[in-house]
């Protein structure tokens, strides 16, 4: 790395320290904590939001699969507007008007048990971290190719600074920082793709007429695969379509601003930005296939997650590789913050809070709370990053989603729109659709390679319906009965007219009807 690459990472570095020390003054409850006091415009939220996914999963990974799989490669990101389309339709405004700091809490305006709230947050911890170990092993990567270190020593640096960014500045310093990565980054995504269509004489077909006589026509089209391949990438697609609207990080988000009319902006911002970011990325992952080259690609990470350093440094040498280098990197360290944000909520609010102390907990207890379970999370997460080198992040990040479909989304949307739904048919839905999810995973190709007992990855498209199957029926047998149904029918009432208004929910004694 030459000097002048030095002092541009080093100075885009500082300003997030900047940022996160502003941002610290302000930093003084959990409310700021968790979600910056709701205080966010809808158009600044939206641009945060964007940042969550034009991240690591989608500028490394997405890129990165691109240009080793061709077309397919492009599943893992075409569907993530469509998803923000459904939210801004059907999640986003019931979602803010019914949250306070996670999705527990939209549970609890209607099932005030414990254990509806300890599912949930366990579900939101197990969904962040994976969601954080792809975040981690892209910037362990970019730092790692950047600076020449292991790539385990890159990870603990990171590590450490996620824990102080989220323990120093909160939500509030994670969305500035989100804010003004986006910009850099939508600034260095055109100016690759400017350079790419140079290479082309500017002609927006030539990288795919190029690959289309390297690689042949099924890396410019879908691939004809086996069935389970193909299977695997439905339930792909399935995942990262409903997974969004699950997600905790995101979810949480919706949270941040003053409204709900502010929270459909949100949405609303978020897809014009993934619009313009996602019709550039064919064109950097089909150009690093072309100039870089294929076996260059998986020869320097075999998940293709450097794919976009590496078409910096042959387009611009050293320069241009720090700042996509080094915008990559605050991008992935914003994302991070986001994710601990909501796992440390999960744990200190949810599990600490109103669980285990039922409620009867300071603003200071809590906010301490939450800063010891961000080490936790940190910690956490490392240790598993350091297992997870060479999967490709945006595989990884789709497992997430995929998780948070089968999981959140069947309790999250039964309980906002179904007058039926029971507390113990969420709880069950989480359960079953966590555990069948996980035990998925852990039985798969991505795990165990050609001889898992399994021949697809992505849970999603046989765990979602199961869980919401299980949610259903469930409910359909634990209706309650009587005065107990009557109350059940008054409180979804309630809860009905804060989701479409904001107003604030009626009191009422938690009942056998309420209470799992």
């Amino acid at each position: 790395m030459t000097l002048s690459s030095a002092l541009l990472f080093g100075a885009l570095v500082v300003v997030t320290l900047i940022i996160t020390w502003w941002a610290s003054k302000r930093n003084k409850t959990a409310a700021d904590h968790y979600v910056a006091g709701g205080r966010l415009s809808g158009r600044q939220n939206g641009v945060a939001i964007a940042g969550d996914f034009i991240s690591a999963a989608s500028f490394l990974g997405v890129t990165g699969a691109i240009a080793l799989t061709g077309f397919n490669g492009f599943y893992l990101a075409v569907f993530v507007p469509i998803a923000f389309l459904l939210a801004m339709l059907i999640v986003a405004e019931p979602l803010r008007n019914l949250g306070r700091f996670t999705l527990a809490d939209v549970l609890a305006t209607r099932f005030q048990g414990a254990a509806v709230r300890s599912a949930m947050a366990t579900s939101t911890v197990v969904i962040s971290v994976v969601y954080l170990v792809a975040q981690l092993v892209g910037a362990a990567l970019i730092v790692s190719l950047l600076f020449d270190i292991k790539y385990y020593v890159a990870v603990l640096i990171i590590g450490v600074l996620t824990t102080a960014y989220t323990m120093i500045g909160g939500m509030l310093a994670t969305s500035w920082i989100q804010i003004i990565k986006t910009g850099l980054l939508i600034c260095c995504a055109v100016a690759m793709f400017l350079l790419v269509l140079f290479r082309f004489d500017f002609n927006p077909l030539g990288p795919f007429s190029s690959a289309l006589s390297e690689f042949g026509k099924s890396f410019v089209g879908p691939a004809r695969s086996s069935d389970m391949a193909s299977f695997d990438q439905l339930s792909q697609i399935v995942g990262l379509v409903l997974g969004v609207l699950g997600l905790p990080h995101v979810m949480i988000r919706f949270l941040t601003v003053p409204d709900s009319k502010q929270a459909r902006s949100s949405a609303y911002t978020a897809i014009w930005v993934f619009f313009a970011f996602y019709l550039m990325i064919p064109i950097l992952g089909y150009g690093a296939a072309n100039i870089v080259g294929r076996e260059d690609i998986a020869k320097e990470n075999k998940g293709g997650n450097l794919a976009v350093a590496q078409l910096a440094e042959s387009l611009g040498g050293s320069l241009l590789l720090a700042f996509v280098a080094a915008v990559a990197f605050v991008t992935i360290l914003a994302a991070l913050s986001g994710l601990v944000i909501a796992t440390s909520g999960a744990i200190a609010h949810d599990l600490y809070a109103q669980v285990f102390r039922r409620g009867k907990v300071s603003e200071v207890g809590q906010h301490r709370a939450a800063r010891i379970a961000t080490v936790a999370t940190c910690a956490i997460g490392v240790l598993i990053a350091l297992a997870a080198e060479k999967q490709n992040v945006a595989f990884l990040a789709s497992l997430g989603m995929s998780i948070a479909a089968c999981a959140n989304l069947p309790a999250l949307l039964l309980t906002m729109y179904w007058r039926r739904m029971t507390a113990s048919a969420v709880i069950s839905g989480i359960v079953v659709g966590l555990t069948l999810s996980i035990a998925i995973i852990l039985a798969s190709p991505a795990i165990h390679g050609p001889d898992a007992p399994l021949g697809f990855s992505n849970p999603a498209l046989v765990v979602a319906p199961i869980a919401l199957i299980v949610s259903i029926v469930v409910a359909l047998m634990t209706a309650p009965r009587g005065d107990r149904a009557k109350d059940a029918t008054e409180t979804f009432d309630d809860m009905r007219i804060t989701a479409l208004t904001g107003k604030p929910p009626v009191v009422r004694t938690p009942d056998s009807a309420q209470v799992s």
